[in-house]
C-alpha cells in the first residue's frame, strides 16, 4: 500500500486526515446552503500537508489532487459537484457535447467535443480538438514514465496492448517518444474528424464512461510532446483546459492558480469558477491546518482532515461548516492468509476463517475511529457509493459485537478446542495501534490468540504483505489493509480485479492467489453489463461469493471528514477528490 494513493490508503489516513472517495452519507450542517447570491472574486486559501503528486494529469492517482485536475483541466466526462450521492456519482458530459450511448454490442463510444472548448495556448486559445483525445491516450504507456491506472485502458481499448509493446521499445526522450506518439497508430481511440472521437473496445464495458471521468483521460495538447512527462519543463509551460491555470508554482511549498481567460463558462456547465485565484500552503500539520480554518485565515484543506474526537465534537454541536461523505472505501478489512503454516496450517479451513469472521468485534472497531458519525460497520467487499454496495451479512452478530461463542464452537468443530494463535502485523503510526488493540482483545474473548507485530508505515506492505515469501512462510495469519475504488459509481471493477482475480500470474494484492471462477464469471457479466441496475445485481452476487469465502473480514467503512471556513459558500463534494469543490465554492467575508 502507498499512503494515499486512490487504490490504496492507510486507516490512519481515514482517522487522522481523512482524505479519501465517493458518496455521501451524513451531512451534520448545512455547509452546502450558499447564503445569498453567488459571488464572484476573492482568493480562496487552501492548506496542505504535502504537495500535489504531479500536475501532469496523465500520472495522478492522488485523490486529493484531483481538485487541482478539476480546477486546470476538462476531460470527455466527469461528475457534478453536490451533497447528493445520487447527484455526485452521476456521469455528466464535460467537455463531450453528451454522454453516448455504446454501439456496436457495446464495443464503441463515439463523441463530440464541445465548440470553444479552449486550450490556453501560448500564442491565444485554440480549441480541443480529437487529436488531443488521442494523444492523452497515446501518452499514458510513455517509456519514461506510464501512468498508474494505465492498466484499466490496456485491458480494454483495442491494439493498445500492441501500441504500449512498441512504445515501450522507444527511448525515454521527448523527441523519440513524441515521433512515436504520432506515427504508431491506436485502433482503440480514433479521431474521427477535428470534433469527434470514437473509443473501441476489445469487449463490453458498461463501467467504461465512468473511466473516462479519471484525470488519466484528459486529453493532451500538442505542447506536452516537447517535454518528458510532468517534468520540471511540463511544468513551466503548463497548458490548461480548466477555469484556471497555474501562475506559481514551487513544490512542496506553494501553488496559485488563477483565472484561465482562454476558457469560456458557456462551454462548462460544471464549473462556475467563482473565485478569482486559489493559492495551496503546503507544509502545514494537521493541528496547524484545522485551528487556521476556524480562525478563518484559510479556507479549506487539501490532504489533512479532522482527529476523531474534533469531527464527533463537531458532529455533536451541529457545527454547519463540518460535514462528512462517504468514503467508497473499507478500511480496516482483514486479509487472512490461507498460506499461513501457523497452527498447522489452521487458516486454509475454512471453519477456522468463519470463526474468525464471529469472532470480529466491529462495533467497538467503529468506536475507536469516532463512533458512527464518522464510520460505519462494513459487511461486504464493496464499500458504500460504488455499485455493487448493499447490505447483506453473511456473518451476523448482536449489534456487530461479535459472537465469541459461536466462534469457539467453530474452532473446536474444526479441531482447535484450545484456540488458536495468530500473528497480525499493524502500522505503528496515528490511531492504528488502537485499531488493532480493539481487534486482539475481541478476538482473544473467542478464545483466539493475537500476536500484534508493530511494523513502520513503509515496510508494512513490501516486508509483509506484498512479500509472498513472507507470506508463505507465515510471518503474518491475519492483517488490517484499506482499499478504495478508483472512480466513482460503476467502480467495483476496481476493487474485484485487483484484489480477489488470480489468472496465473501472481498480482500485487490478491495476497494469496484467491481465485473463484463463480464470482470471476458473474464478474465478468457485470462489467459488459449496461443497465446499471442488472450491473449491480451481479456485483452483489459476486460480492456474497467473496464473503462466502471467508477470505477476508470487512470491519469498517468510514467516511470523509470535511470542514472549512466561515468564508466559504456552496461547499458541494467532488466525487474523486472527496472535498469541496475549488471552481464552485466562493468566498464571503
Amino acid at each position: 500500500m502507498t499512503p494515499q494513493k486512490r487504490l490504496m490508503v492507510p486507516l490512519s489516513l481515514f482517522a487522522a486526515s481523512a482524505v479519501l472517495l465517493s458518496g455521501c452519507a451524513i451531512d451534520t450542517g448545512n455547509s452546502s446552503t450558499p447564503t445569498g447570491e453567488a459571488q464572484k472574486g476573492g482568493i480562496l486559501k487552501v492548506g496542505s500537508n504535502g504537495d500535489n503528486d504531479h500536475l501532469d494529469p496523465a500520472l495522478t492517482s492522488y485523490v486529493p489532487t484531483q481538485n487541482f485536475i478539476r480546477a486546470t483541466n476538462r476531460q470527455l466526462l466527469s461528475y457534478e459537484a453536490s451533497t447528493d450521492e445520487n447527484t455526485r456519482i452521476q456521469v455528466k458530459a464535460d467537455l463531450a457535447e453528451e454522454v453516448p450511448e455504446a454501439t456496436n454490442g457495446g464495443k464503441t463510444y463515439t463523441f463530440t467535443i464541445k465548440e470553444g472548448a479552449n486550450w490556453d495556448a501560448a500564442d491565444g486559445p485554440r480549441q480541443i480538438v480529437a487529436e488531443d483525445v488521442v494523444r492523452g491516450f497515446k501518452r499514458l504507456c510513455n517509456p519514461y514514465r506510464s501512468s498508474p491506472l494505465l492498466g484499466y485502458f490496456q485491458t480494454l481499448l483495442t491494439g493498445m496492448d500492441e501500441y504500449c509493446a512498441g512504445f515501450a521499445k522507444i527511448e525515454a526522450k521527448p523527441e523519440p517518444m513524441a515521433k512515436y506518439i504520432n506515427s504508431a497508430k491506436l485502433p482503440g481511440v480514433r479521431a474521427v474528424d477535428e470534433r469527434t472521437v470514437e473509443f473501441n473496445l476489445k469487449e463490453p464495458a458498461g463501467d467504461f464512461i465512468y473511466m473516462l471521468t479519471l484525470a488519466t483521460a484528459t486529453p493532451a495538447p500538442e505542447e506536452v510532446l516537447d517535454y518528458l512527462p510532468d517534468s520540471p519543463e511540463y511544468r513551466e509551460n503548463f497548458v490548461a483546459s480548466g477555469p484556471y491555470t497555474v501562475e506559481e508554482y514551487t513544490a512542496d511549498k506553494s501553488l496559485k492558480l488563477v483565472r484561465n481567460e482562454a476558457w469560456k463558462p458557456e462551454t462548462d456547465t460544471l464549473r462556475k469558477a467563482n473565485v478569482d485565484s486559489i493559492e495551496m500552503t503546503m507544509g502545514l500539520s494537521a493541528d496547524a491546518v484545522t485551528q487556521q480554518l476556524q480562525a478563518g485565515t484559510l479556507d479549506m484543506s487539501f490532504d489533512t482532515g479532522l482527529a476523531p474526537s474534533v469531527a464527533a465534537q463537531l458532529a455533536a454541536a451541529k457545527d454547519p461548516d463540518f460535514s462528512t461523505v462517504d468514503a467508497g472505501s473499507v478500511n480496516p478489512f482483514l486479509w487472512i492468509n490461507v498460506d499461513s503454516p501457523s497452527n498447522d496450517g489452521a487458516l486454509a479451513d475454512k471453519k477456522v476463517r468463519e470463526a474468525i469472521q464471529y469472532a470480529t468485534d466491529k462495533a467497538s472497531v467503529v468506536q475507536t475511529l469516532g463512533g458512527e458519525a464518522v464510520a460505519k460497520v462494513q459487511n461486504g467487499i464493496f464499500g458504500p457509493g460504488v455499485l455493487g454496495y448493499h447490505d447483506f451479512d453473511l456473518y451476523p452478530t448482536e449489534g456487530h459485537k461479535g459472537d465469541p461463542e459461536k466462534a469457539k464452537k467453530l474452532l473446536a468443530e474444526a479441531g482447535y478446542p484450545d484456540g488458536i494463535t495468530l500473528k497480525m502485523p499493524y502500522r505503528n503510526k496515528d490511531i492504528e495501534p488502537q485499531i488493532a488493540q480493539t481487534l486482539q482483545a475481541g478476538f482473544e474473548k473467542a478464545g483466539i490468540k493475537i500476536e500484534l507485530i508493530p511494523v513502520s508505515p513503509t515496510d508494512y506492505y513490501t516486508e509483509f504483505l506484498v512479500n509472498r515469501e513472507e507470506t508463505k512462510a507465515g510471518k503474518w495469519d491475519i492483517a488490517p489493509m484499506g482499499w478504495s475504488p478508483d472512480w466513482q459509481g460503476g467502480a467495483a471493477r476496481s476493487v474485484f480485479q485487483p484484489l480477489f482475480t488470480y489468472n496465473g500470474t501472481e498480482s500485487t494484492y490478491n495476497l494469496t492467489n484467491y481465485d473463484n471462477k463463480e464470482a470471476d464469471k458473474l464478474a465478468a457479466k457485470a462489467v459488459q453489463e449496461p443497465d446499471a441496475a442488472k450491473a449491480q445485481e451481479l456485483w452483489a452476487q459476486v460480492d456474497e461469493i467473496v464473503m462466502g469465502d471467508s477470505i477476508i473480514v470487512p470491519v469498517a467503512a468510514p467516511t470523509t471528514r470535511l470542514y472549512h471556513s466561515k468564508r466559504v459558500q456552496n461547499f458541494q463534494p467532488y466525487a474523486l477528490a472527496t472535498q469541496g469543490d475549488w471552481t464552485n465554492v466562493w468566498v464571503q467575508d
